[in-house]
């Protein structure tokens, strides 16, 4: 099950039901399935607080991934946390629409949760390939 929450936001996602469909779609292209997978929106304030307590980076970040799945087996368990705001500012500063941006930040934090990394340069482009083909994908619904 997916499912949508926000936290210091009056901005909510839309549409909801095809926004599900797309990410579970990846998520199986992948062989895996989904226990329980959260997206929480929030805020760049809230987000640069958790950055700062969970990893100990005191920056703004427009994601954070947590897993709780702590097997091998192939489901999802795990929260997202997204800055609407730190999507919004990056949307404009690579000239996309907010949306494909956003878009590209949600399944990146679902790539880490299949195994993608992205510290040195041939993860981020690996990753970087990985959200192309997902988001082409995300014109099928």
């Amino acid at each position: 099950m997916i499912q949508f929450f926000y936290k210091q936001i009056a901005w909510r996602l839309i549409p909801v039901y095809t926004t599900q469909k797309w990410v579970l779609r990846i998520i199986a292209w992948y062989g895996y399935q989904v226990q329980e997978l959260s997206y929480i929106f929030t805020n760049d304030g809230d987000l640069k607080t958790m950055n700062k307590q969970y990893l100990q980076h005191d920056e703004y970040t427009d994601i954070l991934t947590f897993n709780y799945n702590e097997t091998q087996e192939s489901y999802i368990w795990a929260e997202i946390y997204i800055s609407i705001d730190r999507v919004r500012e990056n949307a404009q500063q690579i000239a996309v629409s907010f949306y494909d941006e956003l878009h590209r930040v949600m399944i990146h934090g679902v790539l880490h949760l299949l195994g993608y990394n992205d510290i040195t340069e041939a993860e981020q482009k690996e990753m970087r390939s990985a959200e192309d083909r997902a988001l082409m994908l995300r014109k099928k619904y």
